[in-house]
């Protein structure tokens, strides 16, 4: 890990105490332990719970974000809790947490503005039902496509998959493209280049190229 990286592992060691390094399997560093958080939210209920996880976090974070699995059997498998198929917790979508951890580029920054809502959000549930809190994406890879749009200002699937396929090519040549936003003028003469490269800000061409090819073709 690269010093920000390891600097960013010693800080988030204090800020959790409960969770230390173990055995990776993965390329990069795993977490495990009892994660303890401290939140409130809105109408002012402070929740004080801890939850088991592992998390493994790449050699290439910030720009890779996190894996976090839950292993004490806390959360729900029942498809009401946002746990992926691979028992991975679906924090949110992955634009949306890109910027989130952006803002905050540690991994406790990470855990503050990513897994700690969702964990507030799961206790919550689990104490009161109804829905999550700080409300919800839709299950599956419609939640991905509907958080897109409105990042993006975009109504339609076809656009906000362009976007995503603009932002995996190179900025010279994504603005030669037809703009997706169907003003039907090439990217670079149509301000919405600028809303695509407040995300290139965020990560190289390389992130938005691998997730135009893995995670969107699956959409």
């Amino acid at each position: 890990m690269g010093v920000l990286a390891l600097n960013s592992l010693s800080q988030f060691l204090r800020d959790y105490p409960g969770m230390s390094t173990a055995p990776c399997s993965e390329t990069g560093v795993c977490l495990r332990g009892k994660f303890r958080f401290k939140a409130s939210e809105s109408s002012g209920e402070e929740i004080d719970d801890s939850y088991k996880l592992e998390i493994v976090v790449s050699d290439k974070f910030p720009q890779a974000l996190p894996k976090v699995k839950e292993t004490g059997g806390k959360i729900p498998r029942d498809g009401n809790f946002h746990v992926n198929p691979d028992g991975t917790l679906c924090l949110g979508s992955p634009l949306r947490l890109l910027r989130k951890v952006h803002s905050s580029p540690s991994l406790t920054g990470f855990a503050d503005k990513c897994l700690v809502p969702y964990l507030y959000a799961v206790s919550y549930k689990l104490m009161h039902g109804g829905d999550f809190v700080f409300g919800e994406l839709a299950h599956g890879d419609q939640g991905i496509v509907d958080d897109y749009s409105v990042m993006l200002g975009l109504k339609e699937r076809q656009q906000v998959a362009q976007a995503i396929h603009l932002l995996g090519l190179k900025k010279r040549l994504a603005n030669k493209k037809p703009c997706p936003c169907g003003c039907g003028r090439r990217l670079g003469a149509c301000p919405f280049h600028h809303k695509l490269n407040e995300f290139r800000k965020m990560a190289p061409v390389s992130w938005f190229k691998a997730h135009a090819l893995n995670d969107w073709n699956r959409i």
